[in-house]
């Protein structure tokens, strides 16, 4: 329903309407909540829609689709029994003075459309339970079939009818984790046999059926990815001698094609999940880890921007960007990249003596790139955890990742390339980050200056974080700092129009160079292969949906992460309750309005709620101990025993 609400919210063609879709919207028509022009259904200029916020006292905010849109009050009275995270119908009240208000004509449905529920046993009696509040779940169910299952059965809730959809397991199975996490989101691995049947269907790459792509198989690509990595969406080259990088993306366009299964699912997902012992792709294996993946010595089809570089400026003197054949020659892990940076690694072959000796020369430019770019940007050094766990889903060990010459130099190539692909077009899916608001810039200065630091404002935001980063830099706070001016920014989104990317500097960005793991990219490539041959036609029908588009892939991308996020706070959790009373180091993290903390021990990372401490202070060091843990909600709660060392 959700996506229903925010396609009539910028303008739904009525081809795109599903037939279960049509119902609902000639309802909402006779309703005369949207109109109809030209074939378009769109929201009567009197009606919003929206997710109800927190209820408190009968009132309640109703927060609206779309850009640009206020938050509509819903006072006393006009807020019948909706709840929060309802997705609302809501009438203006037009004419009224003070804060925008709205009354609500209709619930349509639920703005989370699943949820978790488990079966807790309380005061000797079962009930069925929301994991994450311990309210009510809200589903009908009997004594009997209550009494029939065990404490702690995890179940998966249909929240637009409150019904069981299936049972997940048992909270105290380890295993039950990876099903709660995506089960909340509908999120799973398997795909529908039609889009597997079409995704088996195509043929191994045969050259000689594209006369018309540029054959780029002569020259020496390599990958460099992750060790773990199946899906290799990038491949380089560096043109030494006519200063010109080769930036080759998978076609993935030249298989899925816009409005069949494949896309249709893809466009459900809108990004491959990344857990710490698998991924949920984006595509079916077949394309996502086998044709679509630019593996070394085979052939592939790719989608490559060529770009001449001026060195003296570091600007891009030309690009163009057009379908290709490679072959790429070598796959590399970043950790042997490095190596070979180190004197570690030496070539086995004349091959790999030719990639070494571009690479070598591409890191000196790459390197500059990168010193201009943070002249404007900004360079930020929040860690990621990288978490290794079992068969059975316990937790083994953590390591914080690190950014190395391997990581920065494919990343400046990447970024070369998405600046390019923003460049072609006005209208489209950019990467937007828009700067901070004013107000979340104080409370950063105020954080900062608790901990000591002199904050001295300067003539420009990113002067002023610069300096905080140098002091920060000074007193061994490099990352947590780091994370403090990040939480202060906005969130970067995808959107239609560009308004500029604050964090990297760039004037206008875009994802070009991820179409397997991304579906943002794959609408880019599809764009600018319009804008090449010059298609119009084909252009304004990419371009069609791109609104309600931009902001539903938004929506999955945080979907995503916070799948992410919790399955490893899951996992920190029960590692948590196997060490209950024990001593560990760790560093509070924040102090208002609760004070909190973060391991840093021989488990790092885990996010702790500290229940008793006295006159701690922001990033201080402490010793603490776990006192107790709550698996459901996967909480770990301790109090500081002592100050660190």
């Amino acid at each position: 329903m959700k996506s229903l609400l925010i396609r009539l919210t910028h303008g739904l063609s009525e081809q795109d309407i599903s037939a279960d879709e049509l119902l609902h919207v000639n309802d909402f028509l006779a309703k005369r909540y949207i109109t109809k022009k030209d074939a378009i259904y769109k929201f009567n200029s009197k009606y919003r829609a929206g997710t109800l916020g927190l209820v408190q006292k009968g009132t309640a905010y109703l927060n609206v689709i779309g850009e640009l849109t206020r938050d509509l009050f819903i006072a006393e009275g006009d807020l019948g029994i909706a709840q929060e995270g309802d997705l609302i119908i809501a009438q203006r009240l037009l004419g009224k003075r003070g804060t925008p208000s709205a009354k609500i004509a209709e619930i349509v449905g639920r703005a989370q459309s699943y949820s978790i529920a488990y079966i807790l046993s309380k005061d000797g009696r079962k009930s069925l339970v929301d994991l994450k509040t311990e309210y009510p779940a809200g589903v009908e169910i009997s004594e009997k079939d209550l009494n029939s299952y065990e404490d702690g059965d995890v179940f998966k809730v249909d929240n637009q009818d409150y019904t069981i959809m299936e049972k997940l397991g048992n909270i105290k199975d380890p295993l039950v984790d990876e099903k709660i996490v995506l089960a909340q989101f509908n999120k799973h691995d398997e795909f529908e046999p039609e889009v597997l049947e079409i995704a088996t269907s195509f043929k191994k790459v045969d050259a000689s059926k594209y006369k018309n792509r540029v054959d780029l198989r002569k020259l020496p690509f390599c990958t460099i990815d992750p060790v773990t990595a199946k899906d290799y969406d990038d491949a380089i080259y560096w043109d030494n001698e006519n200063a010109t990088l080769y930036v080759a993306i998978a076609d993935v366009s030249e298989y899925v094609t816009p409005f069949g299964a494949i896309d249709n699912e893809a466009i459900y997902r809108s990004f491959s999940i990344y857990l710490p012992h698998r991924s949920i792709p984006m595509l079916p294996r077949q394309l996502s880890e086998t044709l679509c993946s630019l593996q070394p010595h085979v052939d592939r089809l790719s989608y490559v921007f060529e770009i001449k570089l001026d060195l003296d400026s570091l600007e891009v003197a030309e690009s163009k960007v057009y379908e290709a054949i490679i072959h790429s020659d070598r796959r590399f892990n970043y950790e042997e990249i490095d190596d070979f940076f180190n004197g570690k690694l030496k070539a086995t072959n004349n091959k790999e003596k030719d990639i070494f000796d571009y690479l070598t020369k591409l890191r000196v430019v790459t390197d500059a790139l990168k010193e201009k770019r943070l002249k404007i940007g900004y360079d930020f050094h929040s860690t990621e955890i990288e978490m290794e766990i079992d068969k059975n889903s316990n937790l083994i060990s953590t390591t914080y990742a690190e950014e190395t010459p391997s990581h920065s130099l494919i990343e400046d190539c990447m970024l070369l390339a998405n600046k390019e692909a923003a460049a072609q077009f006005e209208r489209g899916i950019f990467r937007i980050h828009e700067p901070p608001s004013q107000a979340k810039i104080q409370k950063l200065y105020q954080e900062l200056a608790s901990i000591g630091m002199f904050i001295d404002i300067k003539n420009s935001i990113k002067e002023t974080i610069t300096d905080i980063q140098n002091q920060a830099r000074a007193m061994d706070l490099e990352s947590e700092v780091d994370t403090l001016i990040i939480r202060s920014q906005m969130q970067a989104r995808y959107a239609p129009m560009n308004s500029g990317h604050f964090g990297l500097g760039f004037e206008a960005y875009t994802h070009f160079t991820s179409p397997i793991r991304r579906y943002s990219d794959l609408i880019v490539h599809r764009l600018l292969k319009a804008i090449n041959k010059n298609d119009t036609q084909e252009g304004s029908y990419v371009l069609r949906n791109i609104e309600s588009l931009s902001m539903t892939i938004s929506e999955k991308e945080r979907e995503a992460s916070t799948i992410e996020v919790e399955f490893m706070a899951r996992k920190y959790a029960r590692w948590a309750e196997a060490n209950i009373n024990k001593e560990f180091k760790a560093r509070i993290s924040a102090t208002d309005p609760e004070v909190k903390a973060e391991l840093h021990d021989e488990i790092q990372g885990a996010k702790l709620n500290i229940t008793s401490s006295e006159n701690v202070v922001l990033f201080q060091d402490v010793i603490v101990c776990i006192d107790k843990v709550d698996i459901a909600k996967a909480k770990i709660f301790a109090r500081v025993v002592k100050s660190g060392d």
